[in-house]
C-alpha cells in the first residue's frame, strides 16, 4: 500500500510540473497577442495617483477593485499588487 501512495504522490508532482509549465506557455502566448491587440496590465500615473490615495485612506478593498478594473486582472493578482503597492508605500 505504500509503495502506491508513493507512486501516486509522484506522478501527482510530475503532472503539477507539466501543468505549470503549459499555463506558462499560456500566459506567455496571452502577454504577446495583448501587446499585439494593444492591451495592457499597466496602468496610467493618474490610475496609480487614485490607488494610493485609496491605500493611504485605509481603502485597500476599494482600491483592488478599482485595479481590477483599471487592468482586468483577477481578484488575487489585484490583491497581491495593491498588498505589494501598500509595503512599498510605508518604505
Amino acid at each position: 500500500m505504500n509503495w502506491f501512495i508513493a507512486v501516486t504522490l509522484m506522478w501527482l508532482v510530475i503532472n503539477v510540473g507539466h501543468l505549470q509549465n503549459n499555463i506558462d506557455k499560456v500566459n506567455k502566448k496571452l502577454d504577446k497577442i495583448s501587446k499585439q491587440v494593444g492591451v495592457s496590465n499597466e496602468i496610467s500615473d493618474v490610475a496609480m495617483d487614485e490607488l494610493k490615495v485609496l491605500i493611504e485612506k485605509g481603502q485597500k478593498v476599494k482600491a483592488i477593485k478599482e485595479y481590477r478594473v483599471a487592468t482586468g486582472v483577477g481578484l488575487k493578482e489585484a490583491k497581491e499588487y495593491i498588498d505589494l503597492l501598500s509595503e512599498d508605500m510605508k518604505k
